[in-house]
């Protein structure tokens, strides 16, 4: 299994105590040492993207904003949660570039899974819009880009980060031989999700407190049946891990193990339908003891042969 990093993705920050922080992939590289998975994974260096490849998902306008220089040792506001610093822009290129070299791997044979431990996170930048942390949305650009380049018919898009993918909703809506399921926490940022905005997108909202039975509803009422019907070719994970009940940002109740049975789903799912085919890209998690446990029983699920049922 190919695992995707960069040291250049620990010099992005948005400025001191903020949840977007550095730590964050520190935490994952001690969780996974500690769970003695290290050593197992295919280590790869990211590569920035190529500028052209963006303009799949966003407007010239945004790129050029994001293009635009930031004076050392300053920040450049997107929106009062969101800024860049000297190195925001080259951890943004590496991070969409590594989602596109992992899905080259995966289609190529090359690797069993991937997962990208980038930042910032993509899920919620629209076409026209940097917002919430992300500033261009990997995951949609990588759905795209496998249509395009490796002319993969369905591409499935799974995100269960606690808040809403509105970025990736609005890139993807209707885009033919896209399916997209998601969950979220009703009510919080973003706002939307509710309606969802293309007969693609089998959206999942979730109230407040929401663990691990309600988890189990909605793999077996909604997102199973959606892509066992769509069959998919490949599955692009946002992996948000701010559901987390330890996690500051939201109020569902989610734990370790719950990570492990999405991800047991999902890979039982991909073995029927696109074995070896998943690549994972980190979105939120911002308590960051859950978080280097969640995305350590992630990647252990994405390494093991056999998955629970639901």
């Amino acid at each position: 299994m190919h695992f995707y990093s960069h040291p250049r993705f620990q010099d992005h920050c948005m400025g001191p105590g903020h949840p977007e922080c550095p730590e964050r992939l520190v935490a994952i590289e001690q969780a996974l040492k500690t769970q003695a998975l290290w050593p197992r994974l295919n280590h790869q260096q990211a590569k920035p993207v190529d500028l052209s490849l963006l303009r799949l998902t966003h407007t010239e306008d945004l790129l050029h904003r994001l293009e635009s220089p930031v004076s050392d040792g300053a920040y450049a506001f997107i929106d009062p949660d969101t800024c860049m610093n000297t190195q925001t822009y080259e951890a943004i290129l590496l991070a969409s570039g590594a989602v596109l070299q992992a899905i080259d791997a995966v289609m190529a044979g090359e690797s069993r899974h991937a997962f990208c431990a980038v930042r910032p996170p993509g899920h919620h930048a629209e076409r026209e819009s940097a917002m919430g942390f992300c500033f261009v949305n990997h995951i949609a650009l990588g759905a795209l880009y496998a249509r395009q380049k490796h002319g993969v018919e369905r591409v499935a898009v799974i995100d269960f980060d606690v808040h809403h993918g509105n970025g990736t909703e609005d890139i993807l809506a209707n885009e033919k031989g896209v399916l997209m399921v998601s969950s979220f926490q009703q009510g919080i940022y973003p706002g939307s999700g509710t309606r969802p905005r293309g007969q693609n997108m089998v959206n999942v909202p979730l109230q407040a407190g929401a663990g691990s039975q309600a988890i189990r509803l909605m793999l077996k009422n909604h997102w199973l049946p959606a892509l066992q019907e769509f069959q998919p070719q490949l599955l692009l994970i946002s992996a948000g891990f701010d559901a987390h009940r330890e996690d500051p940002l939201a109020g569902l109740a989610w734990t370790d193990d719950d990570y492990a049975l999405i991800t047991d789903a999902l890979v039982g799912l991909a073995d029927t339908f696109c074995p070896n085919r998943i690549v994972s890209s980190l979105e939120g998690g911002y308590c960051l003891d859950a978080l280097g446990r969640s995305v350590a029983v992630h990647i252990a699920s994405l390494l093991s042969p056999s998955h629970k049922a639901v």
